[in-house]
């Protein structure tokens, strides 16, 4: 399994994720249950993951190598 973009910015935030969870309102099993891919979070929590550990949200939920399917001309999954 990769290792979440969250674990990876708060690593090199230099946070443990009691830290992080008491700056974003949330207890540490929730930042480890996200991490782990195990935890959806709300659009707010996110904006505060965001918001401490410096990043946008593409940056931390967006998926890795997605490319936009009308560049790379691959119209089938456009079209109905």
């Amino acid at each position: 399994m990769a290792v979440s973009k969250i674990k990876i910015a708060r690593v090199a935030k230099d946070l443990t994720q009691e830290e992080l969870a008491q700056a974003v309102g949330v207890t540490r099993q929730t930042i480890g249950l996200i991490e782990a891919g195990n935890y959806n979070p709300t659009l707010n929590l996110c904006l505060r993951l965001s918001k401490v550990l410096g990043k946008n949200l593409d940056q931390l939920f967006g998926e890795e190598d997605h490319e936009d399917d009308t560049k790379s001309g691959n119209l089938a999954s456009v079209r109905r």
